[in-house]
């Protein structure tokens, strides 16, 4: 009985997980390209640059996990 009830559930927490890691990851790509800007206004432009494709890379990995699900 408890079989089937996990094998449902694991096949979907795998995304949730990759979901909660993506979050994890932009949120953490943004606080520190907010960080640097504010060290050195200078540079917005390649820190802006470069946090935007780290922000991509980051939520690939969601993307990745729901193509693996079907």
């Amino acid at each position: 009985m408890l079989t089937p009830m996990l094998g449902e559930i694991s096949g979907s927490i795998h995304v949730g997980l990759a979901g909660l890691g993506s979050a994890i990851g932009v949120a953490l790509v943004g606080m520190k390209a907010s960080e640097a800007v504010g060290r050195n206004p200078g540079a917005f432009g390649r820190i802006i640059t470069l946090a935007v494709l780290g922000m991509a890379l980051s939520e690939a990995i969601v993307f990745y996990a729901i193509y693996l699900a079907k």
